[in-house]
């Protein structure tokens, strides 16, 4: 089992996606001076509500393709991911930083990240070339970001064709690099033939670089006409020969991979004006990774017969002699004997000549990793065989932080559990540290510090790496009255069972264990029970649990199922209804062990159950909203004229029959929010509602008689998350431009125990739990704390440093109502105690004169509703000091600090 992003588990939602979305004007997204103008103000009542936002954890789910080491700087490293961003790592915490979140949904494809670059001249400089898909299923074209703060802002350049952060052949690289000796040089390897391309000016601009004369000509697959296997892989790596110039001055050798099986690798000797292939270099094979060591000269190799990252049955590792032009066969072992591509590459810049490398698509029995001391000449083993099929392992293995990466497996030598991993295309050693390594899987990072152990005869020991990395797609989510706060439905490895958000899981969902689960439900008044369906390559593709998800059974299945479609469970739990993929809806009055066609409904329906009706189910369709009042054994074709185009998704309000809330649609027809109280007999459009993708409920606010109602939509010509206390009378914002996560139209739920608590699901950036930082009304006012002025206006500010480094920084500032009366605009003002200047803003807007700074709200958090928050962020720099200030005034008046 292999764990990825793939286009199988995000197709439907890239290509619901591609409705209406366009590419004009500026690139958006927050924390950049080049963002679209702010949203206007519209007759829609959008309040704003500052939340705090975190991972439910998992730690990791996705594949890394890419890691990244500074090599001027200690413990600034960098990891990419095919669909969920980058990420910077904090050797503090020990923990990844995610650097992306700010990708909103016009532009979700650049949450894939196919290359990074850390600047070694300038550690503050990081650059990251992003782009999902370079066929039709991404929207956009792609952009080359750019961040002077270590990734705390970015920037970006558009550029004329797409990136493929998930396509075929992700895991080559580096395709983005930066001159050594000239910063402001950068290169940039393009696939679809779009050739190789330069920036002369610190990636602002971008052209290509015409005498390349090679865009190269592989593809995975060529007849796959969705465009997806059948692109271009293009141009897959750029290495600089550092000794070849000096700081200020190009560098003079550059290397650069090309899928081109007969023509891998072409070099220029004259700082990119001319290039040619090199002679003598081995055919038959496409180039995964080109790392030259700059203290022996010599440029080695790791190839593979195709572009990975889940095929690739030979390969081989070659080592070019960059002053003799000496090509060398370094394999570590026959070319016979190989059963898989190399990929993994990286040298240690403390002892020249030591170099690793990986097998990255051995599936079975394990990857595999090699060393070398002696530049490729021996090699040895991770883990070898000593009698057939017992192995012998230079490693130890400690998964109890993540300890789901076993899968509770107990599999049979030669395997082993947990695996050392799968889809190994990245692996780095630390420049500054011999004994530091960190390499990507499909599903982690593993790292070990002890690695020179390897070399002594000891073991070294291997743990995952990657707290703070969350990668999964979530597909469903659901939180019960009782039980588990959370269960989700996810891609590629199942599903979890939360009793501690901040706590990783100990196993996802097993018996049965789903490839990528589709849906999930639990009977609303006997939470104990839950259902899943989902993928698999075989039979079942449905799971009960009659203990809310701690324990599973699998379920027998209609004939035909191909797999999960939608499940839904009867508010009581005495039977359940299926729409699968490849048969009809069906249905079920025990646990799955009989089915029963239903009538009356198509096949491919999406299925929900009333939350207090047992026996009542809807159904929908093309349009057609369908109801059964038997138990889902026939259905009648109810309401009409609701969206016949796009993704649409329902929900039940728990504790009422028959009131429903439907979203979604397409731009090219219906699209939007609907309301029905009559149990679909007919349905009411929101008027203030844009466009809508999800809904979902959760605990009513304090005073309010109406559980709130979440959904992530368009509201006053806003994108975002948002929440209503009052039964969709008045909309509050409850996200904002730093935490949008591209595209979060699959699933969201509120939690019924918790009020103002959110749980929103995204493509590659795993479960966002949202926490109200204000009571929805009333309640009292903020203590000010220590040190806080006395506060003659109705309002409370809290500053946080959240991240800072030599000269910069960057915080985040809440203010908050404390008074009896909204908001309509706001302005906070304080005086810096440091030397300290704002660089930019999001979220707000801001003068400085001296040490005093003012924010002014943007349109869409300007009104602010007693008990709610507004937020903002920014970057700055600071020459003395960084204290916080300790003082705040909005529109003039004092206010309390909290």
């Amino acid at each position: 089992m292999h764990l990825s992003a793939r286009p199988v588990a995000v197709l439907l939602a890239a290509l619901a996606l591609t409705a209406g979305l366009s590419v004009t004007g500026p690139p958006a997204f927050a924390r950049s001076d080049e963002g679209r103008d702010t949203a206007q103000a519209s007759d829609v009542s959008i309040a704003a509500d500052t939340y705090t936002w975190k991972n439910a954890r998992i730690d990791g789910g996705g594949f890394v393709p890419g890691i990244v080491f500074n090599r001027s700087e200690k413990n600034l490293a960098y990891a990419r991911t095919d669909i969920g961003g980058a990420y910077r790592w904090d050797q503090t915490g020990k923990r990844w930083t995610p650097l992306l979140d700010w990708v909103d949904w016009d532009r979700w494809g650049w949450s894939g990240v196919v290359g990074l670059a850390s600047d070694t001249a300038d550690p503050d400089k990081v650059y990251a070339a992003v782009g999902t898909y370079t066929n039709s299923w991404d929207p956009t074209n792609g952009a080359v970001l750019r961040s002077s703060d270590r990734g705390a802002s970015w920037k970006a350049a558009a550029l004329p064709f797409k990136l493929g952060g998930n396509m075929p052949g992700r895991g080559m690289g580096e395709r983005l690099a930066v001159d050594p000796n000239k910063n402001s040089v950068l290169y940039l390897g393009a696939p679809s033939g779009k050739g190789l391309w330069r920036s002369t000016d610190s990636g602002v601009t971008w052209s290509e670089v015409t005498a390349f004369p090679n865009p190269g000509n592989y593809a995975a697959d060529p007849s796959d006409t969705s465009g997806y296997g059948s692109d271009n892989q293009g141009i897959v790596w750029v290495t600089f020969d550092e000794r070849s110039g000096s700081a200020g001055s190009a560098t003079q050798d550059i290397y650069v991979g090309v899928a081109d099986k007969a023509n891998t690798v072409y070099r220029s000797t004259d700082g990119g004006g001319t290039w040619s292939r090199i002679p003598g270099q081995p055919t038959g094979y496409l180039a995964h990774k080109g790392v030259l060591d700059s203290a022996t000269g010599h440029l080695y190799l790791t190839l593979s017969d195709t572009g990975g990252p889940y095929d690739g049955a030979k390969g081989r590792i070659w080592r070019y002699d960059t002053g003799s032009g000496a090509w060398k066969d370094v394999s570590p072992v026959a070319e016979a004997d190989t059963y898989h591509g190399f990929s993994g590459l990286s040298v240690d810049r403390q002892e020249p000549g030591t170099l690793m490398a990986t097998a990255y698509s051995s599936w079975w029995p394990d990857t595999q990793i090699f060393r070398s001391t002696d530049s490729g000449a021996t090699w040895t083993k991770a883990w070898d065989y000593t009698s057939y099929p017992n192995r012998s392992n230079r490693y130890t293995q400690d998964v109890s932080s993540v300890p789901w990466l076993s899968w509770g497996a107990t599999p049979s030598p030669p395997e082993t559990s947990p695996k050392l991993g799968w889809m190994t295309e990245a692996l780095e050693i630390d420049p500054f540290d011999s004994d530091r390594m960190m390499y990507g899987t499909g599903a982690t990072v593993y790292g070990t510090e002890n690695l020179t152990s390897w070399d002594s005869g000891g073991r070294f020991t291997i743990t995952p790496m990657v707290k703070g990395l969350e990668e999964t797609a979530v597909n469903d989510l659901a939180s019960p009255p009782s039980g588990a706060p959370l269960l989700s439905a996810l891609g590629d490895i199942g599903g979890f069972r939360h009793t501690d958000l901040d706590a990783v899981p100990a196993m996802m969902f097993t018996s049965p264990n789903l490839d990528s689960t589709t849906s999930l439900d639990f009977a609303e008044t006997a939470p104990g029970t839950v259902v899943r369906v989902g993928n698999a390559d075989a039979a079942p593709h449905i799971g009960f649990s009659t203990d809310n998800g701690a324990n599973w059974f699998q379920g027998s299945e209609p004939s035909g199922v191909t797999g999960g479609g939608t499940v839904a469970a009867a508010a009581d739990g005495s039977g359940f209804v299926w729409s699968p993929e490849g048969a009809a809806v069906h249905r079920t009055t025990g646990y799955g062990n009989s089915w029963t066609p239903s009538t009356g409904i198509p096949a491919g329906a999406t299925v929900e159950s009333d939350r207090k009706n047992p026996r009542k189910f809807y159904g929908f369709k093309a349009g057609t909203f369908y109801v059964s009042t038997d138990s889902g054994a026939s259905f009648t074709a109810k309401a009409t004229g609701l969206p016949a185009e796009g993704n649409v998704r329902f929900k039940a309000l728990p504790g009422t029959e028959g009131d429903i809330w439907l979203a979604g649609g397409a731009s090219t027809g219906a699209y939007g929010l609907w309301r029905s109280t009559d149990s679909g007999a007919s349905f009411t459009k929101s008027s203030g509602v844009d466009q809508a993708d999800s809904v979902g409920f959760g605990k009513a606010a304090p005073g309010a008689s109406y559980q709130s109602v979440f959904v992530s939509a368009k509201i006053g010509n806003v994108r975002g998350i948002f929440r209503s206390t009052d039964a969709g009378a008045t909309w509050t914002r409850i996200n904002d431009d730093a935490h949008q996560w591209g595209w979060t139209g699959a699933a969201i739920t509120g939690d019924p125990r918790v009020y103002g608590r959110v749980y929103v699901s995204t493509n590659g950036r795993g479960i966002q739990v949202g926490e109200s930082s204000g009571t929805g009304g009333g309640g009292t006012d903020p203590d000010p704390g220590p040190g806080g002025p006395p506060a003659d206006a109705d309002c409370s500010v809290t500053y946080e440093v959240t991240n800072q480094w030599a000269g910069g920084f960057q915080a985040d500032v809440t203010v908050t109502n404390t008074g009896s009366t909204s908001y309509d605009g706001w302005q906070l003002g304080w005086t810096f105690p440091g030397g300290q200047k704002v660089t930019q803003m999001w979220n707000a807007t801001h003068q400085q004169d001296g040490a005093k700074a003012t924010a002014r709200n943007v349109a869409w958090n300007g009104k602010v509703a007693p008990g709610s928050s507004a937020g903002f962020g920014f970057t700055g720099t600071w020459t003395a000091t960084n204290a916080e200030p300790g003082a705040f005034t909005v529109d003039g008046e004092a206010c309390a600090v909290a």
